[in-house]
């Protein structure tokens, strides 16, 4: 190793990892059960109703571990390519 260059170390972000995983695991519930999974959450997210999201697959058990901010902040990020 040399000892004049910086090395980099990353941390993986374990809540954003979990948070995508949930999402995907809702969306999918979703669009199973013949729904716009798209405007269901879009619904969910701005009033904070758990009712917008299917109990189908536990899906809206899951969706209400995830506090509504860092789903927000995930899906921004993936816009912005991170």
């Amino acid at each position: 190793m040399d000892v004049d260059k910086t090395s980099l170390f990353k941390v993986i972000n374990t809540d954003v990892i979990e948070t995508k995983e949930i999402l995907q695991e809702v969306y999918d519930a979703l669009e199973e059960r013949g729904y716009n999974p798209t405007n269901q959450l879009v619904g969910y997210l701005i009033s904070g109703d758990p009712g917008y999201i299917s109990s189908y697959k536990d899906a809206r058990k899951k969706i209400q571990t995830i506090d509504r901010t860092k789903i927000i902040e995930v899906l921004l990020e993936n816009f912005q390519g991170r």
